[in-house]
């Protein structure tokens, strides 16, 4: 058996086999099936968390997801990164004729005609992109979700050699090697966190010889790692939300609406071109938005309307308004949750899918009227000094 991609650690007296795989790799696939025939482990660990194992092997839990809660619970935009993270894996898969994630469907299938314990060993994927979420601030998050939409598009093909070069990157680092640049801090709840999830897990793993099927990413950071201990509990914790946020959120309304009225007061027509100039900005830019999803007209009109609004209501936003009233008219049935994970292989797909489109109308939604309330605030702000 070839060694090539295997890292062996030894920890007193248990056995780690470390399998470095690229998540869309046949030849990972095959490596991971005759070194867990050949080695007998007492346990499996493969890189997936709960949430990503259940999607993997209950292809129809789609069937179950109720998207006016996904909204609610403003989870929009972690589905929406989830997907299009699935639309890259499977773009590559399909190039070179495999399921994305085939090594780790072995390794589950391989434990099981082994008789070794399977052990999930990742940290659950939301609780990583809440944490990089926290992480980034306005900007950061505008950047990161124009790159993740921007990869739907994405129709770039690679050579074997180029799949070979992708096992020293994790498949979540890949797709955002060039945000990960711009934002080098990421690299902590990204890679360094989940290297020590992932480690900790081997190392609780049951019986004396485990076998591991992970990204080859993490192999360097596991080694490093294997010598302290990591508290998962620690490592699960979202950070709370930081108050400066919350606090500038309500100062901003205040401001806009005290600049408002003081230049009413002192010039009406001027107060009046302030109004407009806010209402415009933020309901055109948010229903701009909405248009781009190609969402309901009425989504769209609800955009124009909510979004002056609730830019002054930090509590509200003015997607969930339109993703409400697109989900009413356009509301997904059993066939589009069916084809979802099809549908997101193409562009196409993901703006007819009536999931994936109400999800674009929460996100774009909302975009659009972030960039709203930052010209219409600057206009604001402009006629009220040019009025004091």
């Amino acid at each position: 058996m070839s060694e090539e991609n295997i890292t062996r650690i030894y920890l007193d007296e248990k056995e780690l086999i470390l399998i470095g795989t690229a998540h869309v790799s046949k030849h990972s696939a095959e490596q991971v099936k005759d070194v867990i025939e050949q080695e007998q482990p007492d346990s499996v660990c493969i890189e997936l968390d709960e949430q990503r194992y259940q999607s993997m092997m209950d292809g129809n839990k789609w069937k179950d997801t109720d998207i006016f809660k996904v909204i609610k619970e403003k989870k929009s935009t972690l589905l929406l990164m989830n997907l299009a993270i699935s639309s890259f894996q499977k773009r590559m898969a399909k190039q070179f004729g495999i399921n994305a994630g085939q090594e780790m469907l072995q390794g589950i299938e391989s434990a099981k005609e082994t008789g070794a314990e399977l052990v999930l060993a990742d940290r659950n994927i939301q609780i990583t992109f809440s944490r990089i979420w926290r992480n980034i601030g306005l900007k950061g998050k505008g950047i990161l979700l124009m790159q993740v939409i921007g990869s739907i598009f994405s129709k770039e093909t690679i050579t074997e050699e180029e799949l070979e070069k992708m096992k020293e990157q994790d498949m979540l680092n890949s797709m955002l090697q060039e945000f990960t640049e711009h934002f080098p801090k990421l690299k902590t709840p990204l890679i360094d966190e989940r290297d020590q999830y992932l480690t900790q897990k081997l190392k609780d793993a049951p019986g004396d010889k485990v076998v591991a099927v992970l990204g080859a990413a993490h192999v360097p950071g596991i080694k490093q790692e294997m010598d302290r201990e990591h508290d998962l509990n620690k490592l699960n914790q979202v950070p709370p939300k930081s108050k400066v946020p919350k606090i500038i959120g309500w100062i901003i309304p205040v401001i806009i609406i005290a600049m408002i009225i003081f230049t009413f007061q002192a010039d009406p027509s001027a107060g009046l071109q302030q109004t407009l100039s806010w209402i415009l900005w933020n309901g055109s830019l948010s229903a701009i938005g909405v248009a781009l999803a190609l969402g309901h007209p009425l989504a769209i009109v609800t955009a124009f309307v909510a979004a002056p609004l609730t830019s002054l209501d930090p509590i509200t936003a003015a997607g969930w308004f339109a993703g409400f009233v697109q989900a009413y008219f356009r509301r997904p049935n059993v066939a589009d949750f069916e084809m979802l994970a099809d549908d997101v292989y193409s562009v196409k797909g993901f703006w007819n899918n009536k999931v994936t489109r109400i999800l674009l109308v929460v996100v774009l939604a909302n975009l659009g009227s972030s960039l709203g309330t930052f010209i219409g605030g600057a206009d604001v702000v402009r006629l009220f000094f040019q009025n004091l």
